[in-house]
This record gives C-alpha cells, sequence and structure tokens, in this order.
C-alpha cells in the first residue's frame, strides 16, 4: 500500500475553453500513475528474491523501499513547483522517461547497492511526475463535473493499482524473473511517452519561478541520515551503542531542525510553516506519518512471512496480501458517505483503533497459522482500518487553508505517508533484526536437525516484535488524533484532496 498521489498546483492559469483531446488525455495520464503505484507494491513481492540473488543482508533489505519513499516523498513538493514553474508536460515527460530509464537499471542491478540507487532515483522522478500528472488533470479539466470525473479516473487507479502490483509482481516473479519487477515499467513508459508528446498541451504557472533547493537539499539529507542509522543499528556488529547509528541519527534530527529554520526564513519555502502549525492540520500531518510508519512498514515483513514461513510461491504471496485492499476499499467507500454525517474525528479514531488491533493480532502468528482463520481477516481489519483514516486525513489537510496553500497542504500529506514509511520501514527492521538476534542467542539448538526449526521460529518472533512495535505506532497515533484535531464537521471542504490509501 502506498499512497502516491500528489498535489494540486495552487495557482494555474485556466484555459478559456476546454481542451479537445482531453480524455485521451487523462488515458496517457493514468498510465503514468499506475506505474507509480504499481512499484510501490510490486518490488515487495520480488524482494525475497532479489535479496537472495544479490547478496542483500536482512539489515540492509529496507533500503530496496525506503531508498525509493525518502527521494519520493523528500523531493515530492519542490517537484510540484518544478512542475508549475518549468513547464508541467515537460516535467511529466522528464519524470517519465526518468523513472523508466531507472527502472532498467534497477531491472539489471548486479548488486544490491546498484539496486538501492536505482530506487532512489526512481523516487526522484516519481516526485517529478506525480505532481506534474494531477497538475495536467487540472488544468486540461476546468468545468467541475467532469474534473469530478477525472479525479474519480485517477483516484480509482491509484487504489486499485496497489493491488495489481501485488498480484502482477507474483506473475512476474514466479512465471518470469523478478528483475520483471522493475523492467515491466518501461514499455508502461513507451505507452505514455509518446502519446503525450503528440497530444498533451504544455502549461505553466506565473509568478516567482525560485525553488527552495536548500530546503529540499536539507529534509532529504536529513531523512536520509536518519534512516541511514536505524539500518546501521539493525546491524549485529554495530547495534544501538555504535557512534556510527547514534551519530547519524543524531544528525539526522538536527537537518531536519535546521529545515524547520530555513523554512521559516524563505521568501519561497517548500513547506511554508503556516500549513503544519494549525493544530488540526498538524495532527493530521503527524498521524500520517505514524500510520506511514506503523502500516506501511510493516507490510514488508507479513511478505516475507508468507514466502520464507509458510512457503508461499511470489504468486500466492501477492494473492494473499489482497485482503488488505479489499478492506481498504470498502472502508474508504463506507467513509466517504459517513464522513458528512459524523465528522472525521470519529471515524479516524476508529481506523486508528481498528488498525492497531488488527497488527496486533499478527503477534499471534506461529509457524503454521492458518490463512483463512487469522492472516486473512486480520488483513482485512487492517484494510479497514487504513480506509477509516486516510479518507478523512485527505480532508483535514485542506481545513483552513487559503486557496494559495492547497497544493502544498495536500501534497505534504502524501510527503509524511512516504517519510512515515521509510523510518518505519527502517526503524521496524531495526526491532526485527535484534528480536532475532536475541532469539537466536537464547535458543541453541539441541542437534543440527533442529536447527532449521530454531532459525525459523526465530524468524517468525522477529516478524511479531515488529508488528507489535507497528500497533504502538498506530495506537501512539490515535492518542494524537483524540488530543489535538478538534475539527467539526461543518468545517471540512466538500471535496478533499487528490488521495490514494
Amino acid at each position: 500500500m502506498s499512497a502516491t498521489s500528489a498535489a494540486v498546483p495552487a495557482e494555474i492559469a485556466e484555459p478559456r475553453q476546454l481542451h479537445p483531446r482531453r480524455w485521451i488525455a487523462l488515458a496517457i495520464i493514468a498510465i503514468s500513475q499506475l506505474m507509480v503505484v504499481l512499484d510501490a507494491t510490486i518490488v515487495n513481492i520480488a524482494l525475497p528474491q532479489a535479496q537472495h540473488d544479490l547478496g542483500i543482508t536482512d539489515a540492509d533489505r529496507p533500503w530496496a523501499v525506503t531508498a525509493y519513499t525518502l527521494t519520493f516523498g523528500g523531493l515530492l513538493l519542490l517537484g510540484g513547483r518544478i512542475a508549475d514553474y518549468w513547464g508541467r508536460k515537460r516535467t511529466f515527460l522528464v519524470g517519465m522517461v526518468g523513472f523508466a530509464l531507472a527502472s532498467a537499471l534497477g531491472g539489471l542491478a548486479q548488486s544490491g547497492g546498484m539496486l538501492f540507487a536505482a530506487r532512489a532515483l526512481q523516487g526522484a522522478f516519481g516526485a517529478l511526475l506525480a505532481p506534474a500528472s494531477l497538475a495536467l488533470l487540472t488544468v486540461l479539466f476546468t468545468e467541475a463535473h467532469e474534473r469530478a470525473k477525472a479525479f474519480a479516473v485517477y483516484g480509482a487507479i491509484a487504489g486499485g493499482g496497489s493491488a495489481v502490483g501485488l498480484v502482477l509482481g507474483g506473475v512476474l516473479t514466479e512465471y518470469a524473473n523478478w528483475r520483471w519487477c522493475l523492467l515491466v515499467n518501461i514499455p508502461i513508459a513507451l505507452l505514455a511517452v509518446v502519446p503525450a508528446i503528440l497530444l498533451v498541451p504544455e502549461s505553466r504557472a506565473q509568478g516567482d519561478t525560485r525553488y527552495d533547493i536548500p530546503g529540499a537539499v536539507t529534509v532529504t539529507t536529513g531523512l536520509v541520515s536518519l534512516v541511514y542509522g536505524f539500518t546501521k543499528a539493525a546491524d549485529p556488529t554495530l547495534g544501538w551503542s555504535s557512534w556510527r547509528s547514534l551519530g547519524f541519527i543524531a544528525a539526522g534530527v538536527l537537518l531536519l531542525a535546521l529545515f524547520v529554520l530555513i523554512e521559516a526564513r524563505s521568501k519561497n519555502p517548500l513547506l511554508p510553516l503556516r500549513i503544519v502549525t494549525n493544530r488540526n492540520r498538524g495532527g493530521a500531518y503527524l498521524s500520517s506519518t505514524l500510520f506511514g510508519a506503523g502500516l506501511f512498514g510493516a507490510f514488508l515483513f507479513l511478505i516475507f512471512y508468507f514466502q520464507r514461513t509458510l512457503g508461499y510461491t511470489p504468486l500466492k504471496a501477492g494473492l494473499a496480501s489482497l485482503p488488505v485492499t479489499v478492506g481498504v476499499l470498502v472502508a474508504a467507500g463506507v467513509a466517504s458517505q459517513l464522513m458528512p454525517r459524523i465528522g472525521a474525528k470519529p471515524l479516524m479514531i476508529l481506523g486508528a483503533l481498528t488498525a492497531a488491533c488488527a497488527m496486533f493480532s499478527l503477534t499471534r502468528i506461529d509457524i503454521h497459522t492458518s490463512f483463512p482463520a487469522h492472516l486473512m481477516p486480520s488483513q482485512i481489519a487492517l484494510g479497514l482500518g487504513l480506509g477509516f483514516t486516510f479518507v478523512p486525513l485527505s480532508s483535514l489537510a485542506l481545513v483552513g487553508v487559503p486557496e494559495h496553500d492547497a497544493g502544498a497542504a495536500s501534497a505534504t500529506l502524501n510527503a509524511t505517508q512516504q517519510v512515515g514509511s521509510s523510518l518505519g520501514t527502517a526503524l521496524l527492521n531495526t526491532m526485527f533484526a535484534s528480536a532475532v538476534a536475541r532469539y537466536l542467542t537464547g535458543h541453541v539448538p539441541p542437534s543440527p536437525q533442529e536447527a532449521g526449526r530454531i532459525v525459523q521460529s526465530a524468524a517468525v518472533h522477529g516478524y511479531t516484535v515488529a508488528f507489535a512495535w507497528g500497533s504502538g505506532l498506530i495506537l501512539l497515533a490515535a492518542v494524537l488524533i483524540i488530543v489535538l484535531i478538534k475539527v467539526r464537521k461543518e468545517d471540512l471542504p466538500v471535496q478533499g484532496a487528490v488521495h490514494a490509501a
């Protein structure tokens, strides 16, 4: 699961008449959105095989995920401004071509480092592609009814693309090779680039074109330093007491503090602080970050549990992950109907508590846990909690926001999910690795025949510890929602930000 939608630009010069090829352009833009969303889940299915083939350690494994989400989340706001002022079509094309080339680099990777670098490049180009796509939609569809239809198509692909990624990743990994989970982006990009050159119109916003490069560099470097520190802490030879672990974590915190100072003094801030200092929006962004850390960080371990412990094939593991998507889609539909009646806060509390309980139920797994009796209900409940939470969050992101800040507010919500996913994946992997090491130290196999079972039990113990931490992070999000968010249902915008959970 992943949240990959981006900001609608704040100031857009609307065309005087409807563009004659706008519906064809929608199909082209939808293909690009599908590619970005697919990549968030398709690689998770391929990762166990990629880790084995490339000799990636368990401690370094999260970089296959976090290298993408860090650069995507860290550069998303900058990407939106580049699209506005450099040209939305131009940014769209560069993002699409760059994303395809980075995918080719990852598909041909001969080492873990090469794969991680390719994933980081995918995230950087995705940070150009995603906001440019939504900006083009906003320019092309200026009539309210048509715009609602266009965003519905875009949102449906964003919501359903993750499920497609799970199944497609399983098919490609099982019947071709894990590398095709990245190489598949090349033909998808070709389907969009060529007609986009011919059919999609160019547009730019007017105004100050200066970019907050210091802010973008500082926040991205700070996040990378934090994640790297958590990753080093997962290394058995270093641990939490290592100066490298603590040093990088401390440097990350200092750089993020410096980012706040830069934004406070910048004339063209990447993130205007007035957006996050509002009580309701600040609570929404904090809870979004914790949800991203707790939920998305734990999804990776579920995939490894399916394949390495239960012995599922990649395709079966992809299909076994679909109940989460089902839960999300059901809850999103119900939440959109209930929110105008009962408001955002009750739904968010319900969603957070449901997701936390579902995540905690996964701590009861063992080597032979039943899928229909335990794993499927837990995943459905997890998806329900996710859907009930993120639908109201998309509206809270715009509560009290002036029109010229709407794009930045929406993009900030999406960035917090990506950042939370990055930090959560690194943190939970550290807890997993530490738990496995402690279990193996305390359970010496009595015979060589028992060694395999002990190793399997150690891995399952590590998964349960990661799920327990994920549940705790989501519970903390519930507490912040209760304490910080005071919005009334009358305060919510009629149409929230375009968002996909």
